[in-house]
């Protein structure tokens, strides 16, 4: 949520002209910027706010918007390597002997 009152607020039209250049040498439209604070970009939005009758954002959003996407492209870490068949059968007759020993 943006909060007007710490935050650089700046109309789309700023934004567009913040950021740095993309394909072919251009810099994103102002549509572009708009469609991420109404559809997103994979899934997340540009925070924004209504300031009369233009839609704004912060400097403070642009951020955070950048920061979530590079986040959600990170690959997820892989899960820890299962047990093959014969260490599950080693580490099962181990248990089985600690228990005998408890008199479990």
């Amino acid at each position: 949520m943006i909060d007007s009152t710490t935050e650089q607020v700046i109309s789309l039209t700023d934004a567009a002209k913040r950021l740095p250049a993309r394909r072919g040498g251009k810099r994103p439209h102002v549509s572009c910027i708009y469609r991420w604070s109404t559809d997103g970009c994979r899934g997340i939005v540009l925070e924004t706010l209504q300031v009369g009758a233009t839609r704004c954002t912060s400097v403070e959003a642009l951020q955070r918007f950048f920061e979530r996407l590079s986040h959600h492209n990170k690959p997820e870490p892989s899960p820890q390597p299962t047990r093959t068949p014969n260490a599950r059968r080693h580490a099962s007759e181990r248990a089985a002997r600690e228990l005998e020993a408890l008199g479990v």
